[in-house]
Order: structure tokens, then C-alpha cells, then sequence
């Protein structure tokens, strides 16, 4: 089921999955302060956490409008390819459609673009480096 959590449900799964099991200290990110901030979590009952992702309110630089960016979207890997991540943002569109947003927009890893497609997300930059993490796009999925 998923469900709005505190930043602390996250940290865990954020650690192992984007960040080599670094200390959960340093998965906190800079935008996690901000107003207007969510993160959200598909929780299997007894079997853990299985996806999680954060929404704040931020548009693209130089696209007017009202825009949520995704930030630290991840899937444990014992529950690859069961649908837990496509459920999360399926959810979050809908909240996110209902507060009037035009658009969600997010760096995708290299790695994860296939999946974002498959939810609808465009490509709308070359790939660019984050330093320390790889390569990423910038994709949007328009709301209206």
C-alpha cells in the first residue's frame, strides 16, 4: 500500500539503493527542507518498504507553471519488476493532478529512463554526469 511517510522511512532504502549504504545522514538532501515537501512509500505489510520517492514543488528553469520535481525514487531490489514503483507514481500523479500541477519532472539515472517512458515521462535534455552517481536525463511527465 502506499502511503505518505516521514523522511526517516525513507533514509534506509535511499542509503542502499542511491547511495552504496552510506550513512543515512548523508542521504538527507538539500531539497528535503522544502515547503511543500512529501515522500512517499509502498509498504508490503510484513515484507518492508518496497519503493519510495519524494515530490516537492519546483519547476524546470525557464518553464513557468506550477511542477513537482522527483527527487530519490528507488525500488528494493528484492522487489524488482513487481510493480511497487510504477504503483508509487501512479499514486503520487494522481495527488499530484489534484493540487493543479502542470507537470512532474525528475533527473532519471541512465539507467532508470526505460521505466520512466514506460509511465509516460519524456526525454528533454542530452544526458549530463552527476558527479558521483552517473549519468541522467531530464524527463517530464505533463499533467495537463
Amino acid at each position: 500500500m502506499v502511503k505518505f511517510v516521514p523522511l526517516e522511512v525513507i533514509l534506509p532504502l535511499r542509503s542502499k539503493m542511491l547511495r552504496n549504504n552510506a550513512e543515512l545522514a548523508a542521504c538527507i538532501l538539500p531539497t528535503d527542507a522544502i515547503a511543500g515537501i512529501f515522500h512517499l512509500a509502498y509498504d508490503v505489510d510484513e515484507k518492508g518498504i518496497a519503493s519510495i520517492a519524494t515530490f516537492f514543488p519546483q519547476p524546470i528553469e525557464g518553464r513557468p507553471g506550477l511542477a513537482y520535481q522527483l527527487r530519490g525514487m528507488a525500488t528494493d531490489s528484492l522487489f524488482w519488476g513487481k510493480g511497487y514503483g510504477a504503483a508509487l507514481l501512479k499514486y503520487a500523479v494522481s495527488y499530484i493532478k489534484n493540487a493543479k500541477a502542470e507537470y512532474i519532472w525528475c533527473n532519471a539515472r541512465a539507467s532508470a529512463v526505460n521505466f520512466y517512458q514506460k509511465q509516460g515521462f519524456q526525454i528533454v535534455s542530452d544526458e549530463f554526469e552527476i558527479a558521483g552517481i552517473g549519468p541522467h536525463y531530464i524527463m517530464i511527465l505533463n499533467l495537463i
